[in-house]
């Protein structure tokens, strides 16, 4: 184990035994040919826990997303997005390289809602010859750009009552919303019911070590089978990353709470370390330190007199992402130290 506390990012979780004697004891056959009974429980697992009709097993978020984009839009038409989600701003120009779609930024509120008077400004009806239509609008919970900040329930329902009006697809980039789900206990069935599709992922604060799911409509999952092919995407005997997908939800997912108890706990510590800087209050597993001047110096300090590592999300933030893998008696012992 490192002697350093990694706070860069929860995809550094590393497989537990228990989670690892699960995938070594998967029983496996050929996914592609939707043979392999590990993976295809997982996908009726993860469907009816959101009350969709199906759910599809792929390596990463990112390629969920892009999957749900080429779903919803052909190209040349367009996605309505906050200009700091995943999606736009992670995710290699995928939503233009490989949809041919053009992404649309939207007003928001409070750093990352999308106004709904943006969305009525910039919406185009699917009889434009001029301006591409628009097809999606996409949101993400929790926001990752904004410190893991959980997007309101009641918002959300705003946002899919106004896609049904104007008959357009609504998707979710769901990669931690489980924290979410743990932090507000609102069921995934209700959040799954606003969304066409959503994506979540297993890789981090769950802590399995690959793996996403995409979820939605029969349809819409027996085309995404056809895309993720096109990308790359399809794996064979791939029930042992299942296993640890289906172990994660089992042993992990209620214990997400403590990792919003950790970031709670080391953003007082930062805060008290660095008054120059604006420390919000983490409500989930993120926190971000804002600076009014570059602050890339910080890395090295932070990790040469305090034993912790923290990633830079622009010149001026830093982040810590908290995670299982964490110990609470080492950051305890951190935090006790002025």
């Amino acid at each position: 184990m490192s002697e350093f506390l990694d706070f860069r990012s929860d995809t550094l979780t590393q497989p537990t035994l228990a989670m690892r004697k699960a995938m070594a004891d998967a029983v496996v056959g050929d996914s592609f040919y939707d043979e392999d009974p590990s993976v295809n429980a997982l996908e009726t697992r993860i469907a009816e826990l959101f009350a969709h009709e199906a759910a599809l097993f792929v390596p990463t978020g990112t390629m969920s997303n892009q999957i749900a984009i080429q779903l919803h839009c052909r190209h040349g038409e367009s996605v309505l997005a906050s200009h700091d989600l995943h999606i736009l701003r992670a995710e290699t120009g995928g939503i233009s390289a490989l949809a041919g779609v053009q992404p649309i930024a939207v007003r928001t509120t409070d750093d990352f809602l999308p106004q709904l008077d943006s969305l009525e400004e910039l919406f185009v009806p699917s009889a434009s010859i001029v301006a591409p239509p628009t097809r999606l609008l996409a949101t993400e919970n929790t926001h990752l750009f904004s410190g893991g900040r959980i997007h309101s329930f009641e918002h959300l329902q705003q946002l899919a009552h106004w896609c049904t009006e104007k008959k357009i697809a609504f998707h979710l980039d769901g990669a931690r919303l489980w924290h979410a789900h743990i932090e507000t206990k609102i069921p995934l069935s209700a959040y799954g019911a606003l969304f066409d599709t959503l994506s979540v992922c297993f890789s981090k604060g769950l802590g399995a070590p690959a793996g996403s799911c995409l979820i939605g409509s029969k349809e819409h999952i027996k085309r995404a089978k056809l895309i993720r092919k096109r990308l790359g995407g399809s794996m064979r005997q791939c029930g042992i990353l299942a296993a640890a997908a289906s172990y994660s939800l089992d042993h992990h997912l209620k214990e997400l709470k403590f990792d919003h108890e950790k970031a709670k706990l080391l953003a007082q510590w930062l805060r008290n370390k660095f008054p120059q800087a604006e420390v919000r209050e983490p409500e989930t597993n993120i926190v971000l330190l804002r600076f009014a001047t570059p602050a890339e110096r910080l890395i090295e300090q932070l990790k040469a007199e305090n034993g912790i590592i923290l990633s830079m999300l622009n010149q001026k933030t830093l982040r810590a992402v908290c995670h299982r893998d964490i110990p609470q008696d080492k950051l305890d012992a951190l935090t006790s130290r002025s």
